[in-house]
């Protein structure tokens, strides 16, 4: 699992403001009702970002981690990808979470990205005019994808998401999408995370490069797989640039 139930995102480096978060439910274009957390910033407008979790679906983590957005200013909305086949009710720590993951289909993930975009862009969840991706593990190469996806996205952001196919019947990985990519990359990766390994990260980069597209992939030596943790004190360096990082990537691709 990407994270200990009791995990909680690591607080920018800076100082955020005020912000206002509450639990919704979204509606896809298919019909499908699932689970969200929508985060406001104190000022509407500006950009919002539609956050991806892991394979745990919309944990605390992922709620706590919108509003630490909203209070630097970025509207955001963490979404559950479970609607379909679990319901939008809130779940325990012990929820089997594998059989839902496993139910997942990139096109039905996609269409509760769009309706999260909607939800950001609505007056209701902060008129945002930018918006951005940010995913976990199995939320990190579905942030990646996103890209693809026509959203109109104006960036996609990635922590340890699996980058190139894990066996030959993956027909998902994002480097065989990336010359469909529509916006920037950032990529965010632990240099001891034994999933993910530093030959795939170049190649994706390869990918991207001869597509065109703007990237940032960054790997920080001696980081596991799920770093992004107040927990690890030790790892609070990474954290914080990631943070500055993410930031800094919305601050440079925002519409103005």
């Amino acid at each position: 699992m990407c994270y200990e139930t009791t995990a909680r995102p690591p607080a920018p480096p800076i100082q955020g403001g005020a912000a206002t978060g509450e639990s919704i439910t979204l509606k896809a274009s298919d019909g499908n009702e699932f689970a969200a957390f929508s985060a406001k910033a104190a000022d509407a407008g500006g950009p919002g970002i539609v956050v991806l979790p892991d394979v745990r679906g919309l944990h605390a983590f992922y709620e706590d981690l919108a509003l630490r957005f909203a209070e630097q200013g970025v509207h955001a909305a963490a979404f559950d990808y479970f609607g379909r086949t679990a319901g939008v009710g809130r779940r325990s720590d012990d929820f089997d979470f594998w059989p839902e993951v496993m139910k997942t289909k990139p096109d039905t993930v996609a269409l509760d990205v769009a309706a999260s975009v909607d939800h950001l862009r609505s007056p209701a969840g902060g008129g945002a005019t930018s918006i951005f991706t940010v995913g976990f593990c199995f939320g990190g190469g579905n942030s990646f994808n996103q890209a693809a996806r026509g959203h109109g996205l104006s960036g996609v952001v990635g922590f340890y998401g699996r980058v190139v196919p894990r066996d030959e019947s993956d027909s998902d990985a994002p480097i065989d999408k990336a010359e469909r990519f529509e916006c920037p990359v950032l990529g965010l990766f632990g240099g001891t995370d034994q999933m993910i390994t530093a030959d795939g990260i170049e190649a994706f980069g390869k990918a991207l490069d001869a597509a065109g597209v703007a990237k940032e992939l960054k790997i920080y030596d001696g980081a596991p797989h799920s770093f992004f943790d107040r927990a690890f004190d030790q790892f609070k360096a990474e954290c914080d640039d990631a943070w500055t990082r993410i930031l800094g990537f919305i601050e440079a691709n925002s519409s103005r």
